[in-house]
């Protein structure tokens, strides 16, 4: 696509400088990882297609340099009726890197009131169709506007939406204006970035920003659902018109599968002998959907895939264990929690992107936890196509006894587009809704509702409920769900223990920590406890892991997670340092031992009664 179009001579090693039109802002990158600079050099940062599981041929993206005013002094920008102007003087922001992060230029502290302005001219071969602006994610409240013209508003800082902006946009330039707001007081989802999170807060726009053209007959929303017993894909098609759908599935270039349907209504494709997707074999088919109207005219086309693999629990020798395509497997992963020395929540670029779970697949892996925040759509291509099992963690609120009626519609809300924005992605097997009482509340009833909502995956309704805030009274193990889990640091010692209708999970454990100079956040740095060396570290977590085997083999473990992938600011635990520049483990030490834990499972699965 159009990227790399000219390069700019940045220094990061000291400052990075961002020279646009005649603006020159310098920003001093705290510690600048190894794609900083080509993130700052990228006329289109992050231009690679948004939206993996329903693509089309034509799209422009819309990253890059944007006119911005923001802070509490300026306009307020939430639900404003009008646009505010932007003289030649405004300054720049590079979207979608969200103003605290150097990345974007700004890197100030929490902005709040957030504007943000450009133009854009169509090609002149999408003339006559409905034009599409989607946005990724902005944090939070967003407004858009189109030539001065309100389109619409949107709230929720973690989900995908759009406009069809059709009906105000002129031929030539056309004006886009984004008014975002992010009070960031704890009373929407906010994870971590929030007033009781443990780390930099961030606003505003923090994905891609792109322009889609489509017939004013085209498909919304395609819901994949595989029945790898049944051999079949189960599809959910949802178009503006009544319309048939025809639905082809491949493996490679061959055709696999073939079906006709109608949009809005359910239709299954026999798939003989599935390719069951796994880590060990991530096999994924291409879909290729065909939206034709009545005249036999083809009204639109997109492409997806999936992964036919089944989530259940299941005993084991007696035990509750979940299983893979009705085998356990152990799930053996890492807290993930996403943030970036560079791009806070955004990951700098898209090689950036794909590098934490390269690393976590090539130490031995099989899972990640994605703590308290949701990714961009390309990360769970990333995680489907490479193999990787992903827990999903919903955002939590952290005030959710306050203005209960907004402050709860709005997780529930937000929950339920979550799920339907990452509901395809065969690397998704768990959702997890609450973590350690953070922003808890009705539970029970939230963990009954998004297993009825998507019986395909199993679900975690408190992660570490053994854990409790100080300011809230705890909700405890709501005894339902599909595990009890527990978070035990360092542990695992005293992990949790299955019951007779769920399996044990070690949510959280580990947390060893190494200090290593000139590659840690400026503050004071911490962890749940220390080891003095690369090698004392990596024994301690040797000794660990065989702990985890044993409480899997005797005690009826199914998950462990280790804390964590990364440092994160402060949190100096991770198997690699924040910048991402040094292994704090001997790799080969550790991705022996986490084999061995998940040799020793499948062999405890094949073992007969």
């Amino acid at each position: 696509m159009l990227k790399h179009l000219l390069s700019l001579s940045v220094s990061l090693l000291v400052t990075s400088l961002i020279v646009i039109t005649q603006n020159t802002y310098a920003q001093v990158a705290d510690l600048p990882t190894r794609w900083t600079k080509a993130a700052l050099e990228d006329l289109l940062p992050l231009g690679e297609y948004p939206r993996p599981q329903l693509q089309r041929s034509q799209w422009l993206c819309l990253n890059g340099t944007w006119n911005y005013q923001g802070g509490k002094s300026v306009s307020s920008a939430n639900n404003p009726t009008s646009v505010l102007p932007f003289p030649t003087t405004t300054e720049k922001i590079r979207v979608p890197y969200c103003p605290e992060s150097v990345l974007s230029g700004i890197k100030r502290k929490q902005e709040m009131n957030m504007w943000y302005q450009r133009t854009f001219t169509l090609p002149a071969a999408w003339e006559g169709k409905h034009i599409l602006l989607h946005f990724e994610a902005v944090d939070h409240q967003a407004t858009v506007f189109v030539n001065g013209q309100k389109v619409g508003s949107h709230a929720g800082g973690y989900d995908a939406f759009s406009f069809d902006i059709t009906a105000w946009l002129v031929k030539g330039a056309n004006s886009l204006v984004v008014a975002a707001y992010d009070a960031n007081d704890g009373r929407m989802p906010s994870g971590k970035n929030g007033p009781r999170g443990d780390y930099t807060f961030s606003s505003g726009i923090w994905q891609t920003v792109w322009l889609e053209p489509v017939n004013p007959d085209y498909i919304r929303t395609l819901r994949l659902l595989p029945d790898l017993a049944g051999q079949r894909l189960k599809l959910d098609v949802k178009a503006s018109g009544v319309s048939r759908i025809t639905a082809v599935v491949l493996a490679g270039k061959k055709e696999v599968a073939r079906a006709e349907g109608t949009a809005g209504t359910t239709f299954y494709l026999p798939i003989a002998n599935p390719k069951p997707w796994s880590p060990d074999s991530p096999f994924l088919y291409d879909v290729k959907l065909t939206l034709t109207a009545a005249n036999g005219q083809v009204m639109d086309e997109v492409m997806s895939y999936v992964g036919m693999r089944d989530v259940q629990l299941g005993k084991v020798n007696g035990v509750v264990r979940p299983l893979l395509n009705g085998q356990f497997v152990m799930q053996l992963g890492l807290l993930d929690q996403g943030y970036w020395p560079d791009g806070i929540l955004t990951a700098p670029t898209e090689e950036a992107l794909k590098f934490d779970i390269e690393y976590t697949k090539k130490a031995g892996y099989n899972l990640i936890r994605k703590h308290m925040k949701t990714e961009p759509q390309r990360f769970y291509y990333w995680a489907d196509k490479l193999g990787l099992l992903v827990w999903q963690d919903m955002p939590a609120i952290w005030y959710p006894n306050e203005d209960t009626l907004a402050t709860r519609t709005a997780f529930r809300n937000e929950l339920k587009a979550v799920l339907d924005d990452h509901y395809n992605s065969p690397s998704i097997i768990a959702w997890v809704p609450f973590n350690e009482n953070w922003g808890a509340f009705d539970v029970v009833s939230i963990t009954e509702w998004v297993k009825r909502y998507d019986p395909s995956r199993l679900v975690n309704g408190n992660s570490g409920f053994n854990n409790n805030p100080s300011y809230q009274t705890a909700y405890g193990d709501p005894k339902n769900g599909d595990f009890v889990d527990t978070h035990i640091y360092v542990g695992p010692t005293k992990a949790s223990e299955p019951d007779e209708k769920r399996a044990a999970s070690l949510g959280e454990f580990g947390g060893v920590g190494l200090f290593v100079p000139g590659h840690m956040w400026p503050v004071e740095n911490n962890a749940y406890a220390y080891e003095p060396t690369k090698a004392a570290l990596t024994d301690r977590y040797v000794f660990l892991l065989d702990q985890v085997e044993q409480l899997m083999r005797y005690r009826g473990l199914s998950v462990a997670i280790y804390t964590q992938t990364t440092d994160v600011e402060h949190e100096v635990n991770g198997l690699l340092t924040y910048d991402r520049a040094v292994e704090k483990m001997e790799l080969d030490r550790i991705r022996a031992v986490n084999q061995a834990v998940l040799q020793a499972g499948h062999l405890l699965a094949t073992k007969k009664d």
